[in-house]
């Protein structure tokens, strides 16, 4: 179980790596590629184009889901990690703006959505890998470290550029240091690689096959059979998309540009919050095994209903001490519904469509209202002249999740349906 965690995990981990570099380079990479006026505007192109990697999420994980539940769930591992990797690492070898002009801009848009479609398989097929091979009583935890890699991912891509913007200077970060962090994407990629390729696929799913029992359509079986399954697996992830890119991408962006941080401060804030969250993660995970799912999940919601305006108001005052603890506070919640949410979706779906169902819905769910929480929060900034405004999209995303959740029915500790 351990080399199983540390394979999957370190891919995953990978994986997120790449996938989140963008955003949070997401004010550099607008000034590059898109000719703008002013900074706010590049930096609402900057999010267009991030938004626009989402958008292919659920085309990758019709692809890869139904992949997935036909022909093994380790085979679209393998495959994600590359198309991920290979994308993150041509994007750091691009030529801006003021190089090659729009076709710069057209070939920024090319490699994000390969980045997209790729993660389309990612977080559906390492969840189903985990969840088939932990024991019953222990899936929340196992399954919870896939979001502990996949935040570590986000804190080595905040960590790396906040130590390269230290070393190199903002200056010189911006004219071809942001460059580095995409073209380590090349090594890392091929790490990540051979892990995965040396894992047996899941016990599940060979039973599955080695019985007949496979699905020739899994995606369609699942959207004509599991139909409440999918509403309830969309109805957890809504908080996760949303939480996960306000913290991962939003925050880092809107402590330089509405709050009065520097761009350093903003990276180490990012840093630390993102660390704690993932060390957070399996507790919540572990404890979800022994109180179920339903109260983490739960208690998460209520926590950004009641928190994310206040914890937004913290940031305001512009001392470090305050936006950490902001930060922790918004990180506490998202760990509580992470570390349920996973396995909570694994035991909605049966083997023979459990990849394919989930990624489905997860990816359309991530596509709507993770990929636009940045942008869409940004432009009610604008829209409103309140810099507190996007709280209201934390907390909405956090009231659906929660009556969602309400309705659903606890699963921890009971066997994976057949």
């Amino acid at each position: 179980m351990r080399k199983v965690v540390l394979a999957t995990g370190i891919g995953h981990f990978v994986e997120w790596f790449d996938f989140g570099l963008y955003g949070t380079l997401a004010a550099m990479i607008g000034m590059q590629f898109f000719h703008a006026e002013s900074q706010a505007v590049a930096l609402l192109s900057s999010f267009a184009v991030f938004g626009a990697g989402f958008i292919m999420r659920p085309l990758g994980g019709l692809c890869f889901g139904s992949r997935g539940d036909r022909v093994g769930r380790k085979k679209v591992l393998v495959t994600v990690i590359l198309l991920t990797s290979g994308a993150t690492f041509v994007m750091g070898l691009l030529p801006t703006y003021s190089q090659l002009g729009v076709s710069a801009t057209v070939l920024l848009v090319i490699t994000r959505l390969v980045q997209g479609f790729a993660a389309g398989g990612e977080s559906a097929g390492a969840t189903t890998f985990l969840a088939e091979y932990a024991p019953s009583r222990r899936r929340g935890y196992f399954t919870s470290w896939i979001d502990n890699f996949g935040f570590m991912a986000f804190v080595a891509g905040s960590g790396l550029v906040f130590l390269l913007t230290a070393g190199l200077g903002e200056q010189a970060m911006n004219a071809w240091g942001w460059r580095i962090p995409f073209l380590l994407a090349g090594p890392l990629g091929l790490v990540g690689l051979y892990l995965r390729k040396h894992l047996e696929d899941t016990p599940e799913f060979l039973a599955t096959v080695k019985n007949g029992l496979a699905e020739a359509s899994p995606v369609r079986t699942a959207m004509v059979h599991s139909r409440g399954a999918l509403l309830f697996c969309v109805g957890f992830v809504v908080i996760k998309a949303v939480g996960h890119w306000t913290l991962q991408t939003f925050i880092p962006n809107y402590l330089t540009s509405e709050m009065p941080h520097s761009t350093l401060d903003a990276y180490a804030i990012t840093t630390i919050g993102l660390f704690v969250i993932a060390v957070i993660v399996p507790v919540m995970g572990a404890l979800s095994d022994r109180v179920g799912r339903k109260p983490l999940m739960l208690a998460g919601c209520v926590g950004f209903i009641l928190f994310t305006g206040p914890a937004m108001m913290l940031m305001a005052r512009g001392d470090m001490f305050s936006a950490v603890l902001a930060m922790l506070i918004l990180g506490l919640c998202i760990a509580a519904v992470d570390g349920a949410s996973n396995a909570a979706m694994a035991e909605l779906f049966p083997t023979r469509i459990r990849v394919g169902g989930m990624a489905i819905a997860y990816n359309v769910t991530v596509a709507v209202c993770g990929g636009i929480t940045p942008w869409f929060s940004a432009w009610l900034m604008s829209m409103t002249g309140n810099p507190f405004s996007p709280a209201w999209v934390v907390m909405g995303a956090a009231f659906v999740t929660f009556l969602t959740v309400l309705c659903a029915r606890e699963t921890a500790g009971q066997r994976l349906p057949r």
